[in-house]
């Protein structure tokens, strides 16, 4: 402690001095933060919620203090006798949802499109990222201004994390923040292609499921590393269609049906979907679901995407459930001969 009754600290990078004895409520609060609506990381550990008022500042420390960033209506039962979509949801360590389509919450012009876009989608799972607050802004807008996350699930994510340490750090600092444990877990193999690094993510999952987590996992469109996720504790398999961000559509359809077909587990196709037809492929092939962001955020009009992104998804899934008509090698009249003029 100096002369001056201050100490000397870093939060998120930047040097500070504060006043010693300062409890780590006081300092957000002091920042312009609500403690309630943010995560501390001192040196490394992360500060139970509980505890902000009581863990006082000390000459030297490191703090991380953290929020989620931005990386709906239900959906129209049917008439009739067509299948209502909302009777047909589908359960992620133990929660149901109706919607079978997750977007992401990047890429948008700003917080109010971002929330258009996910009530047209019909969305009630959001992908959020981890990221450090603003210190030198307390008063920028936040995400859960615009998407509330007592409406609508949020899932944490580890975007932009290269190993698996990255990851569960980002992750823990995540259930502090915002108390989930349903989380979707990344571990990116190199800058160019995005692709995950499969020996990392299963020793994170392996790791988070012992902490409690319930990990849906991001991972290769292959069969057999599915099932070793399955069995290191992922709650859902999510296999990349195309690279993220590419809009490719799906490039392999036989190892997505090959995963599909091989867990128990809910399947995502995660990455690579650009338009709404693509969305429905997933869906016939026997998805569970489709997350998404690029597809919908960079769109003409986005809103408008993430309504056909909504329709794609359901209709993909009714016509899976419908089964298609078998081919055939040469045509077949639709109507009958018989009492031909």
């Amino acid at each position: 402690m100096s002369v001056d009754g201050t100490v000397s600290i870093h939060i998120n990078g930047e040097h500070r001095r504060v006043r010693a004895g300062m409890t780590l409520a006081e300092l957000a609060s002091e920042l312009g933060f609500v403690p309630e609506k943010v995560a501390v990381e001192r040196n490394l550990e992360v500060v139970p919620r509980s505890t902000l008022a009581q863990v006082c500042v000390d000459d030297g420390d490191e703090l991380e203090i953290v929020h989620f960033v931005g990386g709906g209506d239900h959906p129209v039962a049917g008439g009739g006798d067509v299948p209502a979509v909302d009777e047909d949801g589908w359960t992620v360590a133990g929660r149901t949802f109706r919607s079978r389509l997750i977007v992401g919450t990047g890429k948008y012009r700003d917080f109010e499109q971002n929330a258009a876009a996910v009530a047209a989608s019909g969305a009630e799972i959001v992908t959020v990222a981890v990221r450090r607050v603003n210190v030198s802004d307390p008063k920028a807008p936040m995400l859960t201004d615009f998407i509330d996350p007592r409406k609508i699930t949020y899932l944490p994510n580890t975007a932009g994390c290269y190993t698996g340490e990255e990851a569960i750090r980002t992750l823990r600092l995540a259930r502090e923040a915002g108390g989930w444990d349903l989380v979707k877990l990344e571990v990116l193999g190199e800058a160019r292609t995005l692709y995950p690094d499969m020996v990392e993510t299963l020793r994170a999952t392996e790791i988070l499921a012992r902490e409690g987590f319930k990990p849906m996992v991001y991972c290769v469109d292959d069969p057999i590393a599915a099932k070793r996720l399955e069995d290191a504790g992922a709650v859902a398999i999510m296999p990349l269609g195309a690279p993220i961000g590419s809009g490719l559509g799906i490039q392999n359809r036989v190892t997505i049906r090959l995963i599909v077909e091989g867990t128990r587990l809910p399947v995502l196709v995660d990455a690579g979907v650009g338009t709404a037809s693509e969305a429905a492929e997933a869906m016939e092939l026997g998805c569970t679901g489709v997350l998404m962001n690029t597809a919908i955020a960079e769109a003409k009009d986005p809103v408008l995407m993430a309504a056909a992104m909504k329709a794609g998804v359901e209709a993909g899934r009714m016509a899976y459930r419908a089964g298609r008509m078998a081919k055939r090698m040469y045509a077949d009249p639709s109507s009958p001969l018989a009492g031909l003029i």
